[in-house]
């Protein structure tokens, strides 16, 4: 998992389980130090903080290299508002700070939304047949309905943990190159078309496992109403897109665009904005590649993106290694590392070379792995059956990221300690690495957070406005109030080929 918004990313993005998404250390150190994996992401605080409660319940106790972000003109400065820059058919990237840039509503007129959240980002439920074969006798469940997979806290404790894993596994069959649930569960996704199911991961502890909730409330706030004006997106987010898709993901995309299509009917045929974070970013960007040009325009008023892993995340590399517990102290990353491998969208998430370029982004006592050395490194790993599915899949969803050609705003976070280098001894690959820290929003690279930007603001057609937050982390992005004013003033100012009000 990923709790990969993304956070995950299975485990990943979210917890980076699946990072698919959403760790970020917490460490006020260089950006460049070494240290050992023992960093505190947001969400493992959140799970440490849950382990206590439980314990009180039971009575027990690309073109832009990964240097750096992208920096403003001498006589601009960056502030906690952030750094904005514009690029409007392919014009030159003006930087200028954020409060001059921030948009004021102009009109009563609400475009309607629709969210499509990271990985891990909303809830997932899962029903368990007769052909359920359990690892452990405390696996079996006396429930005949459908239940919360993803997430229930409690199931993430020992020794229920494999539990966890085992029915969020995906299985894949080689000879028809396809994933499928683990045999004897089934799985579906609650509340599609609304916010609920990513408002709180565990509804039973919003306190500590809210997403979406901050700004589906600012929303409502500014006279957005859920199911009429305000949408939501869900969806399994362990699979991917693309030519060998599962049923799933295809008929996701059927359900998206009937969705969007929906808002728009409702809503008086006014165009619809688009708000994605991590990868539901990735997700939102191959659909609308995948629609007519007069379908976009017509649909869709505009597409903000926010912390988007555009060019895969280093962090991802661990996962696939070692399994990544995000410094979550009672879980064993062997226990996990089988399920996080399985989810063919962690795959999507790896780095990719036109990003990270030739730099070593793996480092072992008997050679270095680039991003152009993915399938050795899959094979080295112990994992050479992720070789066929990363062949037939990744290129295809990551060589190109096509401007969709419609207005898009795209936010991200910067200047917080994210892994840059996996460093592993003579131990080998079952032990966690020495990560080297780099620049980003403590889960992306900033050199994937910022890797479309050169080639769209060239792009013809395509309208493009960048903001930047300094020291905003992958999750903190979407609970900071000056971001979320940003953020939902970008929405309400959202129209088709829109122009700034400042």
């Amino acid at each position: 998992m990923t709790l990969h918004p993304d956070s995950r990313q299975s485990w990943g993005f979210f917890f980076s389980w699946r990072i698919s998404s959403w760790s970020r250390p917490n460490s006020s150190s260089s950006n460049s130090r070494s240290k050992q994996h023992h960093k505190i992401p947001e969400f493992a605080s959140f799970l440490r903080n849950i382990t206590l409660m439980s314990l009180l319940l039971l009575g027990s106790i690309g073109s832009i290299s990964c240097l750096g972000p992208i920096s403003s003109s001498s006589n601009s400065s960056s502030s906690t508002r952030g750094v904005s820059s514009s690029s409007s058919f392919g014009g030159a990237l003006a930087m200028t700070t954020a409060p001059s840039a921030v948009m004021r509503p102009r009109d009563p007129v609400l475009s309607p939304v629709v969210i499509v959240p990271g990985t891990g980002g909303n809830q997932l439920e899962a029903k368990l047949t007769q052909d359920y074969k359990a690892s452990s006798p405390w696996c079996y469940t006396l429930k005949k309905d459908y239940f919360r997979l993803w997430l229930d806290l409690v199931t993430l404790f020992p020794p229920f943990t494999s539990c966890f894993a085992d029915r969020l596994a995906l299985e894949y069959d080689p000879l028809t190159d396809q994933y499928c649930n683990a045999k004897g569960v089934e799985t579906r996704v609650p509340y599609f078309g609304t916010t609920e199911s990513m408002e709180y991961l565990d509804p039973s502890f919003k306190s500590i496992s809210a997403y979406m909730i901050q700004l589906v409330n600012e929303l409502t706030s500014k006279g957005y109403e859920k199911g009429r004006s305000l949408f939501g997106a869900p969806y399994d987010f362990r699979y991917a897109p693309g030519p060998r898709a599962s049923k799933v993901a295809v008929e996701y995309q059927k359900d998206l665009k009937s969705l969007i299509e929906h808002a728009y009917t409702t809503n008086n045929k006014e165009p619809v904005v688009l708000v994605s974070h991590s990868m539901g970013c990735l997700w939102t960007l191959y659909f609308l590649n995948q629609q007519p040009m007069e379908w976009r325009h017509k649909f869709v008023a505009h597409f903000v993106t926010i912390a988007a892993p555009w060019g895969g995340v280093v962090e991802q590399m661990m996962t696939f290694a070692s399994g990544n517990p995000e410094g979550v102290p009672f879980v064993n990353p062997l226990v996990i590392r089988k399920e996080q491998r399985s989810s063919e969208s962690n795959l999507w998430l790896l780095p990719v070379s036109w990003t990270f370029g030739l730099r070593p982004l793996v480092i072992t006592s008997s050679r270095s792995y680039t991003a152009a050395d993915m399938e050795e490194f899959l094979n080295d790993i112990g994992y050479p059956e992720g070789i066929a599915p990363y062949r037939s899949r990744i290129p295809h969803l990551t060589e190109v990221l096509q401007a969709p050609k419609v207005p898009i705003t795209l936010i991200y976070g910067f200047g917080v300690p994210t892994a840059e280098t996996l460093s592993y001894d003579s131990k080998g690959f079952d032990y966690l690495p020495k990560i080297e820290m780099g620049d980003g929003d403590g889960t992306v690279n900033v050199c994937s957070l910022t890797a479309v930007i050169s080639d769209w603001k060239n792009t013809q057609g395509q309208s493009l406005d960048v903001i930047a937050f300094p020291k905003k982390g992958h999750m903190k992005i979407l609970q900071d109030k000056e971001a979320l004013e940003v953020i939902v003033n970008t929405i309400l100012n959202a129209r088709p080929q829109q122009q700034l009000v400042v």
